[in-house]
């Protein structure tokens, strides 16, 4: 076997190590005057700024903790909430044992027929007023279409008689769907027609 190529490469190999160890020398004098130049305040600077980055990724980590712990509570609720709506679910639809089903209440109830003045408070939709058109002769087959004659002479036309307000409204918004759009609320109490603020505020 030859020996030299053994030899050339050690002594590469030794070279390449005191290259590289006058390299890190030369780098050790490099930051060493670096060093002796750094004044007191930049020394600081650079401290600081450290200590800044620090806080920073102290409060990146601290964020996303916090997140995670909201994450986790909102979770939580949405779980809460989802077990009350199907609660509320099944007692509404009376699949509570012991607790009886809610019946649905008719709308009906809530007018009144219209047989002559009704007595009491009630609610009616008013869907015109005319002066030419007279459609009086139909209020006698129909119980739930009526209408007054203004002192002008002008024919206001309501439908329904309702005894709740909300479902007077709720009819309201219905003929106003359906194109009536002068259709609005009005009172009566005992057969005359009187201020509506006064009725919902109960002082009539």
């Amino acid at each position: 076997m030859n020996k030299y190529p053994v030899i050339f490469v050690i002594l590469l190999l030794a070279g390449m190590g005191n290259f590289a160890f006058s390299q890190n020398k030369e780098e050790e004098k490099e930051w060493a005057k670096k060093l002796k130049e750094l004044k007191p305040m930049d020394y600081k600077k650079l401290v600081d700024e450290k200590n800044a980055l620090q806080a920073q990724a102290n409060d990146a980590q601290s964020t996303q903790e916090t997140l995670k712990l909201l994450k986790s509570e909102m979770d939580a609720k949405d779980a809460e909430i989802a077990k009350l709506k199907k609660e509320l679910e099944d007692y509404s639809s009376g699949a509570v044992p012991g607790v009886p089903q809610k019946s649905a209440e008719p709308q009906e109830q809530n007018v009144a027929a219209n047989k002559g003045p009704v007595a009491g408070l009630v609610y009616k939709v008013q869907i015109g007023s005319f002066k030419s058109k007279d459609l009086t002769k139909y209020f006698d087959n129909n119980p739930n279409f009526s209408g007054d004659v203004d002192h002008d002479g002008s024919k206001k036309y309501t439908l329904g008689v309702f005894t709740d307000y909300w479902e007077a409204d709720k009819f309201k918004n219905a003929l106003r769907d359906m194109g009536v759009k002068g259709a609005w609320v009005v009172a009566y109490k005992d057969g005359r027609r009187v201020n509506m603020k006064d009725a919902r505020e109960g002082v009539l």
